[in-house]
């Protein structure tokens, strides 16, 4: 298992609108790519900034995400049917996530 922290350009502002610096957490097991996001709390509008990182990691990269995680004990409820609709895995502490 590799796991890294990634801080790169995103000179076309995929993720933010504009370019700037974009922070991902990637896990690699067995050739399957995992973005993991750690945070105390995540709204709606963190969910749609986590998807594009992912969307910018594939383009940056040339390679598939397998999983999109958020760890976060606190969620906001409307962020919960974006998180399910985008395919972002949500669990409230580490020792939650199945298996990797």
């Amino acid at each position: 298992m590799e796991v890294m922290n990634l801080n790169e350009y995103d000179h076309n502002g995929v993720v933010f609108g504009r370019p700037d610096q974009v922070e991902i957490d990637v896990i690699v097991k067995n050739g399957v790519v995992i973005l993991c996001e750690l945070k105390s709390s995540m709204s709606k509008s963190d969910m749609y900034v986590f998807d594009r990182k992912a969307t910018f990691y594939e383009n940056f990269h040339q390679r598939s995400v397998t999983r999109k995680i958020v760890i976060c004990p606190m969620v906001d409820h409307r962020a919960l049917p974006v998180a399910d609709n985008l395919g972002i895995e949500i669990y409230s502490y580490s020792d939650q996530v199945k298996e990797l």
